[in-house]
């Protein structure tokens, strides 16, 4: 059953492997950092490959604002590697091949439910969600949006 988190949730504990294999806790990452959790449908598509690389571009930018960017989808470690390998991505992408952490979070499906979310959560450093921005057409409006809601926090 998905949960739907929202403004003021706390964010759900959960681990999952990096684009290294590596286990990736998200609970030893809050505390210091604001965090931008990005869910996408795939890696190499159009749309997430805008996405992921618009957030590439505004690296520094987060880096700033004293932000961690994750992004999540259900693709496997090797595809992530790939991934960040050939678009040269300095952040960390998750593997949810079940997609449980998706529904940890309540991210909606999109396009007739047949294709997975995007979506972004913006975190403060305590925790606590304070921004949720969906649309699956505009990529780069994710990053907008979440640099918008940054630098108001700091």
């Amino acid at each position: 059953m998905m949960k739907k988190l929202g403004i003021g949730s706390m964010t759900p504990d959960f681990e999952l492997p990096d684009q290294d294999g590596k286990p990736f806790r998200i609970k030893q990452h809050l505390g210091n950092k604001n965090m931008v959790i990005f869910f996408y449908p795939k890696d190499e598509t159009p749309g997430c490959t805008i996405e992921a690389c618009t957030f590439r571009d505004a690296y520094e930018d987060f880096k700033e604002y004293h932000a961690e960017i994750i992004g999540i989808s259900n693709d496997g470690t090797e595809s992530h590697r790939s991934f960040a390998d050939n678009h040269r991505l300095p952040f960390t992408l998750l593997s949810d091949p079940d997609g449980e952490v998706r529904n940890l979070f309540g991210v909606p499906r999109s396009f007739l439910g047949l294709l997975p979310g995007r979506t972004t959560y913006i975190i403060n450093k305590e925790g606590r969600i304070v921004h949720i921005f969906n649309n699956q057409v505009d990529a780069r409006k994710h990053v907008e949006i979440a640099l918008e809601i940054l630098k108001k926090l700091n």
